[in-house]
């Protein structure tokens, strides 16, 4: 199979067509276009015209809008009609589930219709069986007879189409057949532009969404890595990881997933899903947009090839096999959770207030431990200091080994004081000094970290160098760690050098400095992306942050990487979607409610979902779910099996609380 990308080791835009939406073009040499969806009843013109035109007034490009049924197809001319009287100028589209004759209706009045081709043309029943070839062949051609008449009138009309396939609503047949993986997704997508392209129609933009971030990557690159097999290979893509969440955990979750097939350079048009007034989801949107562009502007001719796969499978997830470093406390690598170090920069000048003050703050996270602590170390003063330093921790009953980062030329004195040691390797650098250093680290039985300070160009060099100047001094416990301007793809060419040299066993701790000593905004997005993609892709023993402000924020947010990366789970886990018309409670409210309740189960999965599209599918790794039925009712299920129906909204927040308690899942 060709690759998803023309290089996985350099940042370049996938080539795409242009697909107009009205007035805005995706695609091509365009930028990022920002989306959202409103949260109205669509029957409610005044409110879906106030809501589109506060969207548009943050910066979104094009609003979609639910129509489950005729009825709301229809209206939205109504909504177009009372947005054209406020001079509010933006592309709409008609969100389109289970109701084709819907949307033929809404073409006549939207710029774009967003279809899911799990829904459109099949009732999810869940059914187990057995499809023969023939069988599975009439079942699709089925879909096609009804998808047909949608794509010839998207044509004459002029109109642009999203092929949107959920993670969570695949047809029984996909499912039968490929099972809920991200090839289904991408199976199901290409039923349908099969028929696209028999009617000569091409106005399509491809979506692969999942809550998961892990599965919406994979999906991403399949797909692409499938279309690149095709006549027609470049249509546009809409990125989103879908049932994000809220707060901190959607913001975390939807820059890792959007932000690292950017970095990919996958990606026209994205729109951050979170369960919060959709206003809020542009600022996240243009920060993850505004950081990966940045990155396609400052990309260099194509590095060297480093002589190996980065992963040995970018469309599966597995982590990195590795040895095991270090204290066993806490250990890097091997099958050691991946672990989270705080970089304070130089050692303290006073250090018990220091580490009186590391004590209450991390007292403020108690289901959350600092695994590693490390300080610079470049002067006399510096090493004077650090067994104060590390006595005064002992005494705060901060349990974390104390790393030493260094120089080559200061390193070797130091070495003896450190838990690991942490070399920074450049291209300046002569290979005697890199020989010294590490003779030293390996006579006193410590671990060494090569921090490589080089180009992307330069990272696969420089990792030979450093390998070379260990294998010399006989040192074998050595990490690789990288600071480099296109950070993901540079620790890629460190993996796959280290593959290449025989060396795949050498651990990589992942770091980060956190812009402006900030852990929210921009700074968030920018951690999320940089540390959450190589983290999905299985590469990374142990993440560090550094220039925090507040070192138990940023302890805080490295937990939320690894846990919006399915790396490590620390607390409980919320899959909620970001709601729409279809949805028949209050999501923003009732989610605050149950996160108020169960945000101390760590480890269990909670889905909240506003109705049935995605619901039981989206949330097939969740433990509990608690699902909108009809107005003012509830459907909860244990797994994906529904245990209770119709349980009215009044009382469902304590009858999920029950069914967890039975379910013996509550502490």
């Amino acid at each position: 199979m060709a690759g998803f990308v023309a290089n996985v080791f350099a940042p370049r835009r996938r080539p795409t067509h242009v697909v107009q939406v009205g007035d805005v073009a995706i695609g091509g040499d365009q930028p990022i276009r920002i989306q959202s969806m409103t949260t109205t009843d669509t029957l409610d013109t005044t409110g879906t015209a106030d809501q589109v035109e506060r969207l548009v007034a943050a910066g979104c490009e094009i609003v979609r809008i639910t129509a489950p049924s005729k009825k709301e197809a229809a209206n939205l001319a109504a909504i177009r009609a009372e947005l054209d009287r406020r001079r509010v100028r933006v592309p709409l589209v008609a969100d389109i589930h289970y109701t084709p004759n819907a949307a033929l209706l809404a073409a006549e009045h939207v710029e774009k219709i967003r279809i899911n081709p799990g829904n459109f043309a099949d009732k999810k029943k869940f059914e187990v069986r057995e499809y023969s070839d023939a069988e599975y062949a009439e079942e699709v051609e089925r879909a096609a007879e009804r998808f047909r008449p949608l794509v010839r009138r998207c044509r004459e009309l002029g109109r642009a189409m999203r092929i949107g396939t959920n993670h969570g609503s695949l047809a029984d047949r996909i499912m039968n057949r490929y099972g809920d993986t991200p090839l289904g997704m991408v199976e199901s997508a290409l039923e349908f532009l099969d028929v696209c392209e028999e009617e000569g129609y091409r106005d399509v933009i491809f979506s692969m969404k999942a809550s998961n971030t892990q599965v919406a990557i994979q999906a991403y690159r399949l797909l692409a890595a499938r279309l690149g097999q095709r006549e027609h290979a470049g249509y546009p893509f809409h990125l989103g990881v879908t049932e994000a969440g809220d707060a901190e955990d959607g913001r975390i979750k939807s820059a890792i997933g959007i932000g690292a097939l950017l970095e990919d350079g996958l990606g026209d048009t994205i729109r951050v899903s979170l369960t919060e007034d959709p206003v809020k989801e542009i600022p996240v949107a243009r920060q993850i947009a505004a950081f990966c562009e940045a990155g396609w502007r400052r990309a260099h001719r194509a590095p060297p090839d480093p002589g190996a796969p980065f992963v040995e499978d970018p469309y599966a997830h597995r982590r990195r096999p590795t040895r095991s470093l270090g204290p066993e406390r806490a250990a890097i690598g091997g099958d050691q959770p991946v672990r989270v170090e705080l970089h304070l920069g130089p050692v303290p000048v006073d250090p018990r207030i220091t580490a009186a003050g590391l004590a209450e703050t991390f007292a403020r996270l108690p289901e959350l431990r600092c695994e590693g602590i490390s300080v610079d170390l470049f002067d006399d003063p510096d090493a004077e200091r650090l067994p104060g330093f590390a006595a005064a921790l002992r005494a705060a009953n901060i349990d974390a080994p104390v790393a030493v980062r260094s120089e080559t030329r200061a390193a070797g004195e130091n070495v003896a004081q450190a838990a690991r040691l942490i070399v920074c390797a450049g291209d300046l650098i002569e290979d005697e000094e890199m020989e010294s250093v590490a003779a030293t680290a390996a006579a006193a039985g410590t671990p060494l970290e090569w921090e490589l300070r080089t180009t992307l160009e330069g990272t696969a060099a420089l990792v030979d160098r450093v390998l070379d100047a260990s294998a010399r001094a006989g040192l074998e416990d050595l990490l690789l760690s990288v600071d480099a301007e296109h950070a993901i793809h540079s620790v890629r060419i460190a993996s796959a050098r280290l593959r290449a040299r025989g060396a795949a066993d050498v651990p990589i701790v992942l770091r980060h400095r956190l812009a402006g000593g900030d852990t929210s905004g921009a700074a968030l997005v920018a951690a999320a992306i940089e540390l959450g993609a190589p983290l999905c892709d299985g590469i990374g023993d142990a993440i560090a942050l550094s220039g925090a402000r507040d070192p138990a924020a940023a302890l805080d947010l490295a937990y939320r990487i690894l846990q919006g990366s399915r790396r490590r789970t620390t607390r409980t886990e919320f899959i909620s979607c970001p709601s729409c018309g279809r949805t028949l409670f209050d999501l923003e409210t009732t989610t605050a409610r149950i996160k108020a309740r169960t945000a101390h189960l760590a480890g269990l999965k909670i889905a909240i979902m506003g109705c049935i599209v995605n619901g039981p599918g989206e949330m097939a790794d969740a433990d509990f779910g608690y699902v909108g039925s009809g107005p003012g009712l509830v459907n909860l299920y244990v797994g994906q099996e529904c245990v209770e129906r119709h349980v009215p909204a009044a009382e469902a927040d304590e009858r999920l609380i029950a069914l967890i308690q039975r379910e013996g899942r509550w502490s």
